[in-house]
């Protein structure tokens, strides 16, 4: 068989790839694609967003997509999914792979090249890098993994382009190209990109790669390491406007200076949400640690509600959506997790139990 083309689908914090992905894996576009979504850790809020009431590890969508939700070694999971295409369990004809808001895209990418067998079923087509035109500039300025996001890519996708005014995409424009020269520059706002700006661009050329960085292919212990654990965490999320998001628990091995100081936290409760209390206290939260709310989100159970409420912000953007209907005899439980910096998670968190009913 022909190798299987993959692309790796990476952005900072926020910027708006599960929202791209939600759009893939619904739209009728006849193509077969296998979307994996590498979650870390023991709270998986992303699958709940992007594939609702199900706990199945593989979900096969209406259109002909999968959805696979991964913990852990993405080598172990692209082995599997090799394995059972080739066994006719399932069918696709392409890969997604959507990596954390934290994570420097390289190990990913390196994956296809340092495993014998990966590299013998896939091929890596492109790294496409979404890029929150809202806040952007400031992650630019202090997150290196945002700069080895874009300086990595081989299309970039701008996001949130409505919220800011023609001299800002112009500007973030000009700093994207200083830092990527060779990256072509689209629009992804509320997902809405066509499929040939993710798919089949043919855009990894491992050369340039390694101009970018010449130990790209170094299989030491160090590296070794990156390429297996996949860059500690994973997925991210959607909702334009106020909601992107991405990920949870960044537990860096490595403790990377530029990310020591982010880290996340979950609450969980079985008791609803007033919802009033819930909105006086998120703003208050806004106001006074915007600036450290790298990203946010949640699946809420509400008082008086028949539905779930999808939570999610990046900064002081913040908003909610109706989820699916709570189905008789599932729990109504709320789970949100929070990822910035030097988050006071005690006040936080007390302050939470203060809104339930």
């Amino acid at each position: 068989m022909a190798p299987i083309p993959s692309t790796i689908l990476t952005g900072f914090l926020g910027a708006g790839k599960t929202t791209l992905l939600n759009r893939i894996l619904h739209e009728e576009h006849g193509l077969r694609i296998a979307v994996i979504e590498n979650e870390f850790g023991q709270e998986n809020i992303d699958n709940e967003i992007l594939v609702r009431d199900t706990g199945e590890q593989i979900v096969e969508m209406n259109n002909g997509c999968i959805c696979c939700t991964v913990r852990g070694d993405l080598i172990v999971a692209l082995t599997n999914l090799a394995q059972k295409r080739a066994a006719g369990e399932i069918a696709f004809d392409r890969v997604v792979i959507e990596t954390t808001g934290l994570a420097n895209p390289g190990p990913v990418a390196q994956t296809f090249f340092v495993d014998e067998e990966v590299g013998a079923n896939y091929m890596l087509d492109a790294v496409v890098t979404v890029v929150d035109a809202r806040h952007a500039m400031m992650q630019l300025d202090q997150h290196e993994e945002a700069q080895r996001q874009v300086g990595f890519a081989d299309k970039i996708l701008l996001s949130k382009t409505d919220l800011v005014d023609a001299a800002a995409i112009d500007a973030l424009k000009t700093r994207l190209h200083r830092i990527n020269p060779r990256a072509p520059i689209a629009t992804s706002d509320f997902g809405r990109a066509p499929i040939s700006d993710v798919l089949d661009l043919r855009g990894f050329n491992l050369n340039d790669k390694l101009e970018i960085d010449p130990d790209f292919l170094r299989a030491d212990e160090h590296d070794h390491d990156h390429a297996h654990d996949h860059d500690h965490e994973h997925g991210e999320h959607c909702g334009h406007d106020h909601a992107h998001g991405e990920a949870c628990g960044h537990q860096d091995h490595h403790h990377s200076h530029h990310t020591d100081d982010i880290a996340a936290f979950v609450f969980k409760s079985e008791r609803a949400f007033d919802p009033e209390r819930l909105d006086q206290f998120l703003g208050s939260m806004v106001q006074v640690f915007g600036p450290q709310m790298l990203r946010y989100k949640g699946v809420l159970s509400m008082a008086g509600a028949d539905r779930k409420v999808v939570f999610q912000g990046v900064h002081q953007i913040m908003g909610s959506d109706l989820g699916a209907k709570w189905i008789d005899g599932e729990p109504r439980a709320s789970k949100m997790v929070f990822i910035g910096k030097n988050l006071p998670k005690d006040v936080f968190i007390a302050g939470l139990e203060q809104c339930l009913v």
